[in-house]
């Protein structure tokens, strides 16, 4: 499973340009609004330091890292659901995605024209939320007509009418769906509608270079992650050493797209194992809580299905002993079964008959 990010927020706000450092893809980064007209969507790997280790150990054919796909659409302004600007018409492209990341302006580049006249994280904030829960609303009032002719049909749909009727309530009055009291029954009911502010949410504050050590005061309750679109642009033109040594001589211990990629993952609550052997090292992203047989089954569906045992040792045994050999030597190479709940960073390779 690849982690899927959709990144919003108001023109002018460093969104482009941070999406062209993350995903080191060229793309129109400008001092004008609606410089983002079509979506870009890029697929990077996730930083893991784990995998060099080891590939050290295995010396593989190719590392394979888990990778996030970040899309970034059209800044949005006030108004858009009514069609200001260029309207919420491409929404539709972040609908699908696993979370939201909003980009707030911290920095203070005067020569940066704002949308508002001026940088204010909390108001922009406010703005975006608004659209997001009228968009919502719009696909909300769009689902119920049917709905509820569906439902005299058929009764079983009677629960769900009821958990839809609410949620259009709860959005006119400026709720987010994720704060909806609602039981994980009736969450479930609601996820063919894709509601954006039913996502889980990060803020990235869009600093100025001195500021990205700094840690902010939250917003809507959730600390903003302080990333320096500009200083993460210069590291894309740099080699992996030459960026290494630039974070470290501005006092970051990782770069920006390390920080949200860890971030995004405790958020939606996904790990990694790995499977090490001549052929790849690759990590493989699943939920935290995933059995053996769910792991399998993110490699093919058939590992899943016909799952019998998982042998498995853990990352720290694994380079510990200087591999599999080793560990099995040293009897810290397991055989576990169906009901084995796998941990971040264990070594595994699964037996299945079909």
């Amino acid at each position: 499973m690849a982690l899927s990010i959709g990144i919003v927020g108001l023109p002018n706000v460093g969104k482009s340009t941070l999406f062209t450092a993350l995903t080191k893809k060229g793309g129109l980064a400008a001092n004008y609004p609606f410089a983002t007209i079509e979506p870009n969507v890029g697929i990077v790997p996730v930083p893991d330091a784990r995998l060099a280790k080891l590939a050290a150990i295995v010396r593989p054919g190719r590392i394979v890292p888990a990778t996030v796909e970040f899309v970034d659409i059209a800044g949005l302004v006030k108004g858009a659901s009514q069609g200001e600007g260029l309207g919420n018409q491409f929404l539709a492209n972040i609908r699908q995605t696993d979370a939201i990341v909003e980009v707030l302006r911290y920095f203070g580049d005067g020569d940066v024209v704002h949308v508002e006249g001026s940088a204010n994280p909390e108001r922009d904030s406010d703005i975006i939320k608004t659209e997001l829960i009228l968009a919502d609303l719009g696909t909300v009032e769009r689902a119920l007509p049917r709905l509820q002719k569906d439902a005299k049909r058929d009764k079983t749909l009677a629960a769900k009418l009821a958990v839809v009727e609410r949620l259009e309530t709860w959005l006119n009055e400026g709720n987010r769906a994720a704060t909806l009291d609602a039981t994980e029954e009736e969450r479930t009911l609601l996820l063919d509608l894709h509601l954006l502010t039913n996502k889980p949410l990060l803020y990235v504050a869009n600093v100025d270079e001195d500021q990205a050590t700094t840690t902010l005061a939250p917003v809507e309750g959730v600390v903003p992650i302080p990333i320096s679109a500009k200083i993460e642009a210069e590291i894309a033109e740099m080699s992996e050493d030459e960026g290494a040594e630039f974070l470290a001589e501005l006092g970051l211990a990782e770069s920006g797209l390390e920080h949200l990629a860890r971030e995004a993952y405790a958020l939606l609550g996904l790990q990694s194992y790995f499977t090490a052997g001549e052929m790849e090292v690759r990590a493989w992203t699943i939920p935290i809580g995933a059995k053996a047989p769910q792991a399998a089954g993110v490699i093919h569906s058939d590992f899943e299905r016909g799952f019998i045992k998982a042998e498995t040792a853990s990352y720290n045994d694994y380079v510990a002993h200087n591999g599999e050999a080793g560990c099995r030597a040293a009897g810290k190479l397991r055989m576990e079964g169906k009901d084995y709940v796998v941990q971040d960073g264990d070594i595994m390779n699964f037996r299945f008959n079909v």
